[in-house]
Order: structure tokens, then sequence, then C-alpha cells
């Protein structure tokens, strides 16, 4: 036998018989495992994914909407049933949403729910692009005619073509979906509202159904065409016995939900006037700061969501700036009223909107339940504060004698200094230096000895200048 041959065998590994035998058990085993579990798969009814759509139709529900799609392709659900409890939207939401729909690869079950429900404006749309609209008793569909932010009627010109567009979309989901287009263009063109029964003999919608596990068995043997990679088929609905799964919303998008509201945005941006306010004249809190920050963000965020109007939050924001300027000169109440009217105002136009029109917008704004209240609030803290502003200035000038020097006084480290930090002086906080660029802690006494606009010079108090200072 040639070297080269030997070495190769002597460099082959050798296993013991026992550890052969379990690794191809062990081999068998996950094979017959895998096949168990594709047969199972096969035998086991696939779940119908349920997504709840409650409120104004936005762009936080298409991607709510088109992400529960995304997720039933993957893990191959039978049907998507999406609830619907709606007052209308956005029309750009609208219209992604019903493209979506149409072109969904899975079947989808439009259904208003529950009792009591409404799919007004673009609601009618959503219902009708379904592959199965249904209904629960007691609930109404359409009055889908097009009003401006306000829910005023529009022009006669505008009106027009704002109509003839809306009704054309509508007319196409019900030709594509098989619907009478009729009466779905009368939501549109009459402002026709229909109830569950009335849809059902008009052929809007397939189904009344009193809860999702009745739906679920109506629909049980239907065909639908989805659309696939390879185009249109048909499939067939086996629901009758299919396990339900509840698809909820991400956490920052149920954020973004919540807030997505006329009233929440209006205090979101007032609290985060507010907190900013507080930390432009008392530097150094920072929470008020971070929280108004944080809470104005929030609320233009929300703003983004919904057909806001930015000369709104700039109004309220406004109003923060001139209630500084009453505390800072003697406006007899003259600025702080104006404040308190441009936060009222500000509330007013924070949704009106004097563009083109949406088709399927309902009436938003704030209520005046939210702009009542924080404009009193905040009337009534400047009137007290500006009050004791001017009592302090009139006792000044009464005495002769101009506002303390703070030269000489004392006051305590608030953050250490080291050589520069902020230190607490006559009530207020000052960003301060330490004149021997020594390090002096948080909490400890120091003595002002030069003032450079809006930083100080200090140096460690000595024991009895504080006391002294005091008396002086």
């Amino acid at each position: 036998m040639p070297l080269a041959s030997a070495a190769r065998l002597r460099l082959r590994p050798t296993f013991p018989g026992w550890l052969r035998v379990i690794w191809l058990a062990t081999s068998a085993l996950f094979i017959a495992v895998g096949m168990a579990g594709t047969a199972l798969a096969q035998v086991l009814p696939r779940e119908a994914h349920v997504v709840e759509v409650d409120g104004i139709i936005s762009p936080i529900t298409d991607r709510y909407i088109t992400r529960s799609l995304e997720g039933a392709e993957r893990s191959g659900a039978e049907a998507v049933v999406i609830t619907l409890d709606t007052p209308g939207g956005l029309l750009s939401a609208t219209r992604d949403i019903t493209e979506a729909l149409l072109s969904a690869p899975v079947p989808v079950i439009v259904y208003v729910s529950p009792q009591g429900a409404h799919a007004a404006s673009a609601g009618t749309f959503i219902t009708a692009a379904g592959h199965i609209a249904a209904m629960a008793p007691g609930t109404n569909i359409g009055a889908a005619s097009p009003v401006s932010g306000q829910g005023q009627d529009l022009d006669e010109t505008l009106k027009d073509k704002v109509f003839e567009d809306t009704a054309a979309m509508i007319r196409a989901i019900a030709e594509t979906r098989g619907r009478p287009s009729e009466p779905l263009e009368a939501t549109v063109l009459e402002a026709k509202s229909y109830t569950a029964e009335e849809a059902m003999e008009l052929g809007i919608v397939d189904v009344i159904a009193v809860n999702v596990n009745d739906l679920l068995k109506q629909v049980d043997g239907r065909a639908v065409v989805i659309v696939t990679a390879d185009g249109e088929r048909s499939v067939t609905l086996h629901t009758a016995d299919a396990p339900v799964r509840n698809i909820r919303m991400g956490l920052f998008d149920r954020i973004l939900s919540y807030i997505a509201d006329p009233n929440v945005s209006f205090l979101l941006i007032s609290l985060g006037g507010l907190g900013l306010f507080v930390e432009f004249w008392n530097p150094g809190l920072i929470f008020p700061g971070v929280a108004g920050l944080v809470a104005l963000v929030l609320g233009l965020a929300a703003l983004g969501s919904l057909p806001g109007n930015w000369a709104g939050a700039a109004l309220i924001l406004l109003a923060f700036v001139l209630f500084s300027v009453e505390f800072n000169i003697d406006g007899f109440g003259v600025f702080g009223a104006l404040g308190v009217a441009s936060i009222v105002l500000g509330g007013i136009l924070l949704f009106s909107h004097f563009g083109t029109p949406s088709p399927v917008l309902p009436d938003i704004r704030v209520s005046w339940w939210a702009i009542t209240p924080v404009a009193t609030a905040m009337g009534i803290g400047v009137l007290l504060f500006s009050r004791e502003v001017g009592r302090v200035r009139r006792e000044q000038f009464r005495r002769g004698t101009p506002e303390p020097i703070i030269v000489g006084m004392t006051g305590m480290v608030s953050a250490a200094l080291a050589p520069e930090g902020k230190v607490r002086v006559r009530g207020e906080t000052w960003n301060a230096r330490a004149v021997d660029g020594s390090h002096i802690a948080r909490g400890a006494s120091v003595l002002v000895r030069a003032e450079h606009g809006a930083l100080l010079e200090v140096e460690r108090a000595k024991p009895g200048q504080a006391e002294e200072s005091q008396k002086e």
C-alpha cells in the first residue's frame, strides 16, 4: 500500500458502534417529528387573525392594518377579520388601506362591530374593499359625503370636484368586489346611510353576524379571490372551527393612537409649553424642562397624525412668550390677557383646515371642555403671579431702593463647582465659577464676589459670613 494511502487511513476518524446507533436514532427522531409536525399542520385548522380598528382612520391605522396583513401572510392565516368602528379619517390613509385590502394575499373580512358601531365616511370605503363585508345588528354604514375640515358644506365648484373624485373611487372599489355601485355611490353623492339590514338587502354587505364566532361560521365555505405573486387565485374559506388570534398594535403605535386625539394633542402642547416656561424662569430645575419637552414632542407627533394646523400650535406656544413679557415689564395685565387669548385661539385653530378639504374626514376639533379649563387655569396663574410681581415692584419703588445687589450675598451650591457649576442665590439658580478654581461640593455655602451677566464668581463662605449676609 502506498504511504500516502496508509496515512489517510490512519487519519480517518473512527466512532464506537454505540455512538453511531445514537446518532442514527436521533436523526430518525428529528425526521419523524418534522413529518408529524407537517402532517399535523395540514390537519389542524389555520388561525383567523382579528384586527381591531376603533377611532379615526390615520397613518397609524394604515400601518397597523398593513403589518397585520403581512403577518397573516407569513403565518399562513386562514383569514383576517377587521372589526371596524370609525367616524371617518384621512383620505390619504383611506386610499392606502383600500389599496392594501384590494391586493391582500389573504382573505380579508371587514366586520362593522360591535352593536352600535358605525362605519362612516372612510369606514364605508374600507368595508366595501374587504373580500367579505359584514355588519353586526344595530350598526350603520354610509354618510361618506365630503366636508371641509370644520364639518361645513363646500362651495359648489370645489364640492363637485371632490364629490366626483370620491364617487369614482368608491365605484372602482364596488366593481372590483362585485358590489352594487349605485347605493355605495349614494353614500357620497347624497350622504346616504344604511342600517345593517338595509345594507344587506342592497348587497353592500354579505353577512349580518352577532359576533366574530358567528361571522366565521357563516362565511365558512365561501370562495374569494386573493392576489398572489403568481396572480389572482380563488380560495375557499375554512373558518368554522378556526382558532381566533387577536393581533394587537405595537406599543409605540398604541401610544400614538391614544394621543392622536384633538383634545389630548392640545393638552400635551399646552403642558409642553408650560414646562419649558417654568424651566426658563427657574434654570436648573431640569424636570419641568425635560417633561415639557417630552410632552411637546408627543403633542406635535399627534398633530402630525391628524389634519392639524401648525398655526394653532404656534399660537399656543406664543402664549407663553406673552406671559414672559407680562412678568418682565409692567404690562398692566395686557400681555397676560393676550396670552390667554392666544391659547384659546390656538386651541380653536389647532385642527381647523382652510385648504382643499378631505372627502372622508369627520368633524375634528378641540372640545371647549379642554380649552376652557386650560385657559382659565393659565389666566388665574398669570393674574396671581403678575400681581405679586407688581406688589414687590411697588414696594421697592416706595422704599426708593433698587433690587438688592447680588454681589456680597451668600448662596448654596446646587451642582458641585469643579470649578464651574450652579448655585442658588436669592431663590434663583445661577451658573457659577469658583474664583480660585477649587472644587466646592454640593450643599456648601458660597459668597458672591463678582457678577458677569449670568455667571457669578464665588468663593467658599467662611463661618459666620452667611449669617452676616442674611442680617444685611
